[in-house]
């Protein structure tokens, strides 16, 4: 035991990666529903391996935390800044009373209790599940004009406070908008049928029709059918036949013509086709079905269905957002022929394709087409995201270096010195330079691949040598934080969320679906956006998800400094 403690010891970056590596596999376990989740079983275990007493360099840590930072505001930045001057300023403003709110509770909560401010940090970043607090408050704590000797408690207790608090945090946040919040609204069955009846407003065509109009797990296909209706007696032009199409209250596009003479031909809209000859046709596959009744019988021609076709992923730009507002105005645009949106993404989450759904610079929209018409399309709407594994390393590194220097200035209120430091610096430096991305998309590219890494790795690194660091003192700090610290997480998490949900339906009439939606986003809680889009059955509450989480992610981590100021 003791060659094992050593070996550890000489090579602390070893004891790291055993942490990682656990607590990435004890995070992945699921009992039911319930999940300790990557954070807080990385710092577990950290905890667990710090009980060897390792030491490890500061500056590990705080470069981690910085590409972790750096990358959050990479990712929210464009729908940062464009929902500050759009139709999402509502939800904007949500965001930010609901931040205020879970501050002001949180630091109600701890006054009341006489938690130093480490402990009111870290009952904030578990309450209020937003992770990145740990570092930003530890940052202000060391920025503190007080002894160091309660400098190091504070930071100590921190994890600690965190960690007991966490757990609720998630579980019951996902609980409180998927279950209670729909009771608070009306009744689950209520809230429910009110989420269809959005969701046909927004489609001008039946979704289930509509190729463009489909979640992302459901297949565009294409198939061939033999000419045999006597509509076509006298022969029909392609655009007639997308014409009767269109009025059965589908989206089907012809790709494909094969004549009765055996030439395969590309398409036009003036070309003719007549009984006997061969058309392929594209959309869903339950819309596509129906065509056999009144075209002819399918037939399996593997010359005609082999061609390429492609699916990439375009990036809106700003120019390219000032053609459309919705779905439904750039699906009708001229450029738009035979081409279909797979798939809408807003920073790393998928939002729903309909009519009615708005757009903004920076979504990246997946489509499917044949290679000249999504050329075309992509050259309309922004930058082609052609898959690529390159970062751009000088955009990140001197993003972060600027950043960081902006953050390190200092100013005193009252003899206490403020300043956003480094990290703080380095998640507005994000935010700027993701948004200066959409405007300029040929520089600054960092593949979502990438975005991952920097976000999950650069976190946990983070949070492991936090564990392993405060191991010798954990089990202290839990002592001293008591059984009381988890009944005021309890309140910490659920005040600020009721109250959110009555301010979206008294004061902002948001509708019930888009305001859990917005409630999730504005805590930053993924997992209670997927609880929410579970009990009602849809992805509508995506919608009010976006921009909240944009605004609430930004904010609730520079609140980790108010935290620990408005707590001296």
């Amino acid at each position: 035991m003791e060659s094992i403690v050593n070996f550890f010891r000489t090579y602390p970056e070893m004891a790291i990666f055993l942490t990682i590596g656990l607590g990435f596999w004890i995070g992945s376990l699921k009992y039911k529903n319930f999940t300790l989740g990557t954070v807080t079983s990385v710092l577990l275990v950290g905890v667990l391996v710090g009980q060897m007493d390792i030491p490890i360099s500061g500056p590990l840590k705080s470069v981690f935390f910085l590409l972790f930072l750096f990358a959050i505001g990479y990712s929210v930045g464009p729908q940062f800044v464009h929902s500050l001057r759009s139709s999402g300023i509502k939800q904007v403003v949500f965001a930010v009373v609901v931040c205020i709110v879970c501050l002001g509770v949180t630091i109600g909560i701890a006054k009341v209790l006489g938690y130093n401010a480490g402990m009111a940090a870290g009952l904030f970043a578990g309450a209020q599940t937003i992770s990145a607090v740990i570092g930003v408050g530890t940052d202000t704590i060391n920025s503190l004009s007080v002894p160091g000797a309660d400098k190091s408690h504070w930071i100590d207790m921190i994890p600690v406070c965190y960690a007991v608090t966490y757990i609720f945090g998630t579980i019951g946040s996902a609980y409180i908008l998927g279950t209670i919040g729909p009771r608070m609204l009306g009744g689950i069955d209520k809230v429910k049928a009110m989420t269809r009846s959005l969701e046909q407003s927004m489609s001008t065509t039946s979704s289930s029709d509509d190729p463009s109009q489909m979640s992302a797990n459901t297949p565009i296909v294409f198939r061939a059918y033999k000419v045999g209706d006597q509509w076509f007696e006298n022969g029909r032009s392609i655009k007639e036949i997308e014409q009767k199409i269109a009025s059965m209250d589908r989206r089907i596009f012809v790709e494909r013509v094969r004549t009765s003479f055996g030439i395969v031909s590309d398409i036009n809209p003036s070309l003719m086709v007549h009984i006997g000859d061969e058309v392929v046709l594209s959309g869903r596959r339950e819309a596509i079905v129906q065509d056999e009744s009144w075209i002819g019988e399918e037939v399996f021609d593997a010359e005609l269905l082999s061609f390429p076709m492609t699916n990439v992923s375009v990036t809106i730009s700003k120019k390219g957002s000032r053609q459309f507002r919705t779905v439904g105005d750039l699906r009708n645009l001229p450029f738009m022929y035979g081409v279909m949106v797979k798939d809408i993404k807003r920073g790393s989450t998928s939002i729903p394709v309909l009519d009615a759904t708005e757009l903004m610079a920076g979504d990246l929209l997946d489509l499917v087409g044949l290679e000249s018409q999504i050329k075309q399309a992509a050259d309309k709407i922004g930058y082609l995201d052609r898959p690529s594994n390159k970062t751009d390393l000088i955009f990140v590194g001197l993003g972060i270096l600027l950043g960081g220097i902006i953050g390190a200035l200092t100013i005193k209120a009252g003899g206490i010195p403020i300043s956003l430091s480094t990290s703080g610096g380095a998640l507005i430096a994000g935010l700027i330079f993701g948004w200066l991305r959409t405007k300029h998309p040929t520089f600054g590219r960092i593949p979502q691949p990438s975005i991952w890494i920097l976000n999950n790795l650069g976190l946990n690194m983070f949070i492991a040598v936090i564990g392993i660091s405060s191991g010798p003192t954990f089990i202290a700090g839990i002592k001293e934080a008591g059984v009381t610290l988890f009944l005021a997480g309890i309140v910490a998490t659920t005040l600020p969320l009721l109250i959110a949900i009555w301010l979206g339906d008294k004061v902002f009439k948001f509708h019930p679906a888009v305001n859990l939606g917005c409630c999730a986003g504005a805590r930053t809680t993924t997992a209670a956006l997927g609880a929410v889009q579970e009990s009602l059955g849809s992805n509508i509450p995506a919608m009010g998800y976006t921009v909240t989480y944009a605004v609430g992610n930004t904010l609730l981590i520079l609140m980790g400094v108010a935290m620990v100021l408005l707590s001296i």
